[in-house]
């Protein structure tokens, strides 16, 4: 089917790890930032909206976090647990950090940015003692995104979590979460994407990110096959990249290719669409789906969620996502 293996005899089907801020999306929209004057609150984070997807199609999910000791980080707690999402390996900072802030700006669907607030974030403080290895081999899967290996302690901690999943069989998703404002260079970057991607076994992301991994090595202008084959030299069995409004490409280790197109929808705005499409695509995979159906399931949840004002809030439930896919016709655009 996908070469990933998932023990059924584990108590979570998956676990994340890494940042849980605060989203602030701008009400009034087609406009910039400076004349926008009111915002809605969201809980935030690429690992955090894909749990939270994850869980609103009826995984058991938790997280491995840590939180900032104020309102905000309240607020997230309290999220999670409204959606069902084991907290308990969410811990709190008592160093006075705080909630990282994104503020949105939505001048128009094709025209949208985010201004980051990431200084001393709580997030980025958790640190090796924090990572419990039973918990992780509780587990079917570990979910990790790469804006938790931008700083230390966080990111000794999530290559203490990836040990303890190969440790125990756990299969690791990466998604690639690439926020250069995060890092201090290029380099660093691409050193600990490249490393961490070396032990995950499904590696989702943009033909953008994956070049960042391989510019480092002289390895530009690589295309998506020898791409995937280069991850397939490790530990990977699946190797999503994602082409924007020409869909996406999956390959797997066994040598097959599988496409998927994109799905109409009213766009809102942009973000959002990779963490809808991962929580869906790793539902899809863990419930027994072919890798063409769940690429095909990953772009109908992103249509969904890019037509709405939030991204965590905006995660549709199984039952929003099937009447999704029975109303609406995948269009298949040419990826390369």
């Amino acid at each position: 089917m996908n070469g990933l293996q998932f023990d059924p005899d584990r108590r979570l089907d998956v676990v994340a790890v890494g940042r849980l801020c605060i989203d602030l999306n701008a009400n009034e929209t087609g406009r910039p930032m400076e004349e926008t004057m009111t915002f809605t609150k969201y809980v935030g984070g690429s690992p955090a909206n894909i749990i939270i997807g994850a869980a609103r199609l009826g995984m058991r999910t938790g997280f491995i976090g840590k939180l900032a000791d104020d309102q905000m980080g309240r607020f997230i707690r309290s999220y999670l647990r409204k959606d069902g999402i084991d907290d308990s390996q969410v811990c709190v900072d008592r160093t006075g950090a705080v909630t990282g802030l994104a503020f949105t700006e939505i001048k128009s669907p094709q025209e949208c940015s985010i201004l980051m607030y990431r200084d001393h974030v709580a997030d980025l403080l958790l640190n090796t003692e924090e990572i419990s290895e039973e918990y992780i081999a509780s587990s079917k899967a570990l979910l990790i995104s790469g804006t938790a290996l931008a700083q230390s302690p966080s990111r000794e901690a999530v290559f203490l979590a990836l040990e303890f999943a190969r440790k125990h069989n756990v299969t690791v998703f990466f998604d690639l979460d690439y926020r250069p404002y995060t890092w201090t260079s290029a380099a660093e970057t691409a050193v600990y994407y490249n490393l961490a991607a070396e032990k995950s076994h499904c590696i989702i992301g943009t033909r953008e990110e994956f070049d960042m991994m391989e510019n480092l090595y002289n390895l530009a202008g690589a295309d998506d096959q020898a791409t995937a084959a280069r991850w397939f030299s490790h530990q990977a069995e699946l190797v999503v990249i994602k082409h924007g409004g020409s869909g996406s490409i999956g390959y797997t280790a066994d040598g097959q290719s599988h496409r998927s197109g994109i799905f109409p929808a009213k766009v809102l705005k942009t973000f959002g669409a990779g963490d809808s499409y991962a929580s869906a695509f790793i539902h899809s995979l863990m419930s027994g789906h072919s890798v063409s159906e769940a690429m095909r399931r990953g772009s109908a949840s992103a249509s969904i969620v890019i037509s709405r004002h939030s991204c965590s809030d905006a995660m549709p439930t199984l039952e929003e996502l099937e009447d999704f896919l029975r109303t609406n016709e995948e269009v298949t655009a040419g990826a390369q």
